[in-house]
C-alpha cells in the first residue's frame, strides 16, 4: 500500500461556493493530515496488530514533514489506543491483548477494592442466524443477512455478574463456533483481531435501567424483577464501519459502572 504525503495546499480547503459567504473554511492541521494517512495504513494492513510502526524520522521522511508533526500526530493516536508506545523498542500498532486496552470498553468495578474485570466466562450458545431488523440496522446489514449470536456469562468471584447478548456480521466472522469459542483463552477482542482481522477501536453505548424477567434471572441468579442495567454497546472498526452490536445485562449489587469524562 502506497501513502503519498500531504501536499501544502491540503492544510485549507475553501467553501463549496464561492458565493457563500455564511460557510466557514474548514482547516485541517499538518499532523492531522499525518494521522489520517497513517490510519489509511493501519486501516489498509500495511502495519498489523503487534507490529512496529516505522521510526518517527523514517515518517518524516516518508511524508515530507518534521519530526514534531509526526509525533504529535503519533501522540493522538496512541491517546487514543489505536498505537502504543514502548520505551527503548518503537512505536507497536495497539492489540486487544494488551493490558492496559483489554478491558477499555468495559466500565463494571467492584464497590469495593480495586476494578473488577469478571473474568471467568461461560458462553450459553453460539449460532448463526437472520439478523433481527434493529441489529441489522444496527450493522448496516441488509434484510436477511446471516449473522453470528454469541450469549455468555461474565463472573466474578464465581458469581454471574453479566450477560451479554452478542451479534456479529455473518461475512465477517465465517469459521466461528462455540468450539473455538471455548479454546480460546484470551479476550474475545483479542480472538476477533487476530483470527477475523476485525480490530474494535471505537464504541458508543446507550445505558438504561431494567428489571430481570424470568429467563434472565435464572442466569443471573437474581430475583424476578431484580434492577439490571442494560448497556447497549455498538462497536466499530476502521472507516467507522459497525462490527459487533451488544446487549450487556449487569448486574450491580456489588458493582457499579465508573466512566471517566473530560
Amino acid at each position: 500500500m502506497s501513502l503519498s504525503a500531504p501536499s501544502a495546499q491540503n492544510a485549507v480547503s475553501t467553501p463549496a461556493s464561492a458565493g457563500a459567504t455564511d460557510a466557514a473554511p474548514a482547516f485541517s492541521p499538518l499532523y492531522q493530515q499525518i494521522k489520517a494517512l497513517i490510519m489509511r495504513g493501519l486501516q489498509g494492513g500495511e502495519w498489523r496488530p503487534g507490529e512496529a510502526i516505522p521510526s518517527e524520522l523514517d515518517l518524516a521522511a516518508r511524508f515530507r514533514v518534521s519530526q514534531g508533526t509526526v509525533r504529535k500526530a503519533i501522540d493522538e493516536l496512541a491517546a487514543e489506543n489505536l498505537l502504543v508506545r514502548r520505551q527503548g523498542k518503537g512505536t507497536f500498532v495497539a492489540t486487544h491483548s494488551e493490558e492496559q486496552v483489554q478491558y477499555r470498553f468495559l466500565r463494571l468495578q467492584a464497590d469495593e477494592g480495586g476494578p473488577a474485570q469478571p473474568m471467568q466466562r461461560h458462553f450459553l450458545d453460539c449460532r448463526r442466524a437472520r439478523a433481527p431488523a434493529d441489529v441489522a440496522r444496527a450493522l448496516d446489514l441488509r434484510a436477511g443477512d446471516i449473522a453470528v449470536q454469541l450469549r455468555r456469562t461474565l463472573s466474578s468471584q464465581g458469581r454471574p455478574v453479566v450477560l451479554d447478548d452478542i451479534w456479529l456480521p455473518g461475512a465477517l466472522f465465517k469459521g466461528l463456533t462455540a468450539e473455538r469459542l471455548g479454546e480460546y483463552r484470551g479476550p474475545l477482542y483479542s480472538l476477533f483481531e487476530s483470527e477475523f482481522g476485525v480490530k474494535m477501536i471505537r464504541a458508543e453505548e446507550k445505558i438504561r435501567a431494567v428489571a430481570a424477567d424470568a429467563a434472565v434471572a435464572a442466569v443471573l441468579g437474581v430475583p424476578v424483577g431484580a434492577p439490571l442495567l442494560s448497556v447497549e454497546r455498538l462497536s466499530r472498526t476502521y472507516g467507522d464501519k459497525p462490527v459487533e452490536w451488544r446487549r450487556g445485562l449487569y448486574q450491580t449489587a456489588a458493582h457499579h459502572y465508573r466512566n471517566e469524562l473530560s
